[in-house]
């Protein structure tokens, strides 16, 4: 068995493709005992680099808060709050602000999923991008049939889909808001304008990245005439996006949809001078944020209560795995195990039994996602519906197959309602980066969402009115599978197609009391996390910390990281934060174990009797603001 930090080779090179697919899908597992990785073996499993550990206090709250990525962020929606304003209208407040003091992550160039709760009606807001109308299933692939490089599809206009965010916060502030559409663009227009303080985290995350000082727009904006970025401490203006949010405030999402800066949109994706995509105005015209049905499942407590765990269903794979793991988890003999005080941060350290049982029951949930989802208007849900993954019967049978050694192979199983699937499981490939926004506004109303642009600073493609700043457009598409077929011939769910939205790991969660007639109480929390495929792991385990381990979310928050990101994969574990003892049981347990930097964002807030308690990951820049 080997144990590889990888930590330093992902900050010294995450723009570059590596070996993803010999590494995640197994090949290297035939010969575990014998493994020995050398630095270029090594895959970018996170989507942004480390910064650093900056202990967090958790934040008390009698009514009202909000959890975002960026201290700035999270003041612009409390202050909206304190002016009469709804969670909705917080959360667009922060997204503004966070393109720009965050672009790295999210913005109105990409996607979000928004979870929303007023006190008894439970929505999911769908503005997840898609795939242009000229997109074609071989649009990752050469003529000569072999997949491109990671690299090859994210940089530049290929992988741009048709960003959702502003779309889908429109359609939420049209039921929810309270406060005028224009009045929560003010904050982010005024940091624009006057200007923000560069951070730790936003010049680590530019020194390291290549790609962005390609384009003419990026690289004026973000570096200096000599390719450094600017300095940690500089106040740096962007009157191009000032300029867009004024437009947008005035003329609402239409002004994103069509017109001037649409084109410009369209432009710039389609004239990329190495990687040109095929975005129209067709397709920003044409765009539609989707309000879907909630997905949920009942979960059984440490203290034997039972609540309820809501988030999105597809085209995100999130709150499906999840539900998947903790169902399976509870159905195994790490059910019960406890976890052993870490002081020195606040929380605890999860043993190495219920680290294997995890892991395992993560691997058959991971298996699962790779067969089954996809876009719910391309593919169908076995037995057409998703809860068939969640029954518990079914996780029973899953269950059975964890033993005391790793499984040979994780495949996908087949629900009872399923006769045959018709479809190939997805390789492995890498996924990318998001934030995260928690919100409760003192009204009833509690808001979780996720909203990402996919790889750090996206398509590196800058768009937006006037000469200088602007937002990055996403680099979504690179979500779907680059392989439509496999060697069979047969189709895989998640392939590109036109007007498509990609499969997500993206995992707004928000948990309610559950009465003994199994109707949904009042809110208790809301959480999620960037972080690719592991925004699963993540949010599974700090929810796992809240409600069995009787953490509080900043403890949650703070436990060690684990996970892995394909079915057959290793098992990654966050890099000095485990025991020996449980590396060496792990490894014994026949474990092909990585540690890495895992900067999570998780962003969460719980109910804590009849106040909240808000919570921000120490891996980032995140804060709470409320009162």
């Amino acid at each position: 068995m080997t144990t590889t930090p990888v930590s330093t080779a992902f900050a010294r090179r995450p723009w570059r493709n590596l070996s993803l697919h010999m590494l995640m899908g197994g090949l290297l597992l035939a010969s575990a005992a014998q493994a020995q990785l050398s630095d270029a073996d090594i895959p970018a499993l996170q989507p942004e680099s480390s910064s650093g550990y900056q202990t967090k206090p958790g934040w008390p709250l009698n009514k009202r808060g909000v959890s975002a990525a960026n201290p700035l962020a999270a003041k612009a929606g409390y202050d909206i709050l304190k002016a009469g304003g709804s969670a909705v209208d917080a959360a667009i407040a922060v997204q503004m602000v966070l393109t720009l003091v965050e672009p790295q992550s999210s913005g109105i160039g990409g996607g979000a999923f928004l979870l929303h709760h007023d006190g008894s009606k439970l929505q999911a807001f769908d503005g997840r991008e898609t795939a242009p109308n000229l997109a074609h299933e071989e649009l990752f692939m050469f003529n000569n049939g072999q997949t491109m490089a990671f690299d090859e599809t994210a940089v530049g206009g290929r992988a741009v889909g048709v960003p959702g965010t502003l779309r889908m916060l429109e359609k939420a502030h049209q039921q929810h808001g309270k406060l005028p559409w224009a009045k929560l663009f003010q904050p982010a227009i005024t940091l624009a304008e006057q200007g923000f303080k560069i951070t730790p985290r936003l010049n680590a995350l530019l020194l390291a990245d290549r790609p962005l000082r390609q384009d003419p727009q990026a690289a004026p904006y973000f570096y200096k005439p000599n390719g450094q970025p600017l300095p940690v401490g500089r106040v740096l203006k962007n009157p191009g996006l000032a300029a867009t949010f004024k437009l947008i405030a005035k003329e609402g999402a239409d002004a994103f949809y069509q017109g001037a800066l649409a084109q410009n949109m369209v432009n710039k994706v389609q004239q990329h001078p190495n990687n040109p995509g095929l975005l129209t105005m067709r397709d920003l015209q044409n765009y539609r944020a989707v309000v879907r049905e909630a997905l949920c499942f009942p979960h059984t407590t440490k203290a034997n209560t039972r609540v309820q765990v809501c988030g999105m269903g597809a085209p995100s794979s999130g709150t499906l795995a999840i539900g998947q793991i903790m169902g399976t988890l509870a159905q195994t003999n790490a059910a019960n195990d406890s976890a052993r005080p870490w002081s020195e941060r606040n929380t605890v350290v999860p043993s190495a039994n219920w680290l294997h049982h995890y892991n395992e029951a993560a691997r058959l949930a991971f298996a699962d996602r790779a067969q089954y989802v996809a876009d719910p208007a391309f593919v169908k849900a076995p037995g057409g519906d998703w809860q068939a993954l969640l029954a518990p019967g079914y996780l029973k049978e899953r269950a059975a197959l964890i033993g005391d050694q790793r499984m040979a192979a994780a495949n996908a199983g087949t629900p009872p309602a399923v006769s045959k699937t018709g479809m190939a499981p997805m390789a492995d490939q890498p996924e990318h980066g998001t934030s995260q926004i928690s919100i409760v506004d003192g009204l009833g109303n509690t808001l979780s969402m996720t909203t990402s642009i996919q790889t750090v600073f996206g398509s590196r493609i800058m768009v937006g009115n006037g000469n200088k700043g602007g937002f990055l457009l996403n680099s979504q598409l690179t979500d779907f599978s680059f392989t439509p077929y496999d060697p069979q011939g047969q189709a895989i769910a998640n392939r590109v197609q036109a007007n498509k939205r990609p499969r997500s790991s993206m995992s707004p969660t928000l948990v309610f009391e559950q009465n003994a007639n199994g109707e949904r109480g009042q809110a208790l929390a809301t959480l999620g996390s960037p972080g690719g495929a592991m925004i699963i792991h993540f949010t599974a385990q700090s929810l796992w910390g809240m409600l069995h381990w009787d953490l509080n979310a900043q403890q949650a928050v703070n436990m060690p990281h684990s996970g892995i990101t394909g079915a057959n994969g290793p098992l990654l574990l966050e890099a000095n934060t485990f025991p020996a003892d449980t590396m060496a049981a792990l490894k014994a347990k026949n474990h092909l174990v990585l540690q890495l930097d895992m900067p999570s964002g998780l962003q969460a807030i719980q109910r804590q009797n009849a106040q909240w308690l808000g919570a921000a990951d120490p891996r980032r820049e995140g804060q709470v603001s409320g009162d």
